[in-house]
């Protein structure tokens, strides 16, 4: 049981897409398509218990995190602070979650659906250790948990984002990247992934060597932005051109 815990990597790392990896991955589809049977049952007081029981879940889980790294003496500035794109969406969600607050939702849904994906999908951090390891059982808790939340506010709660939303989030993120690259100079760090790709197998792999693939996350990032937008943009569409029919 000690060595679940354990700061030495196991003897074989996470497979990608092999069956324990698809076990977790399937779980939580599962949980996000049963919101669209829930959602007609659940009432203001379960919907609201739901959401702030996934927002503790997921602050829970990656204080976890900080402290066990604290633990081994492996945190340090260069790693741990709260500046990766899903690591600054732990907390946005969290307090978005706990507060209903809408004006914060767009960011969960788009960064957080959108940079929690790829990470749930090809997972970076802690890929050397392999399920049940807890490393790598925290990687996946907390990326499965930062989409969750924006699909429970969607799907369940009614929330959705607006175009402006769209452009507000995309250019709020490219603020930030520009914040992040200068940092990462000053103390030799790799917050968001812009020094240089990550050392596991990611999708940014197939993308061109540093530092040409930035701009290719950029294109990356509209075009996910844009396919989280799309379901709304085309249900606006049909209403618009229902409405006009009826005129």
């Amino acid at each position: 049981m000690l060595e679940l815990f354990s700061v030495e990597h196991t003897e074989t790392s996470l497979q990608i897409f092999g069956p324990k990896h698809l076990m977790v991955v399937g779980i939580f589809v599962l949980f996000w398509l049963s919101f669209f049977y829930f959602r007609n049952v659940w009432g203001d007081r379960e919907k609201n218990f739901i959401r702030a029981a996934l927002a503790i879940l997921l602050a829970v889980n990656e204080i976890g995190l900080h402290i066990w790294s604290a633990y081994w003496g492996i945190w340090n500035i260069q790693t741990m602070l709260p500046l990766h794109l899903c690591s600054v969406m732990v907390w946005i969600t969290v307090y978005t979650a706990l507060t209903d607050n809408r004006s914060l939702y767009d960011f969960t849904y788009f960064l957080g659906i959108g940079g929690a994906l790829q990470a749930f999908l090809t997972p970076s951090d802690g890929a050397m250790y392999d399920i049940p390891h807890y490393r790598i059982m925290q990687t996946l808790i907390a990326h499965g948990l930062i989409i969750t939340i924006p699909i429970f506010m969607t799907v369940v709660e009614g929330y959705r984002p607006t175009l402006a939303s769209f452009k507000r989030i995309f250019i709020w993120t490219n603020i930030y990247m520009v914040f992040i690259f200068f940092f990462n100079y000053l103390i030799g760090s790799n917050y968001l992934f812009i020094a240089q790709k990550p050392p596991s197998p990611t999708l940014m792999d197939v993308l061109s060597p540093w530092p040409w693939y930035i701009p290719q996350l950029e294109v990356v990032a509209f075009v996910i932005f844009f396919i989280l937008y799309l379901p709304f943009f085309i249900r606006d569409q049909v209403t618009k051109s229902a409405q006009a029919r009826s005129v």
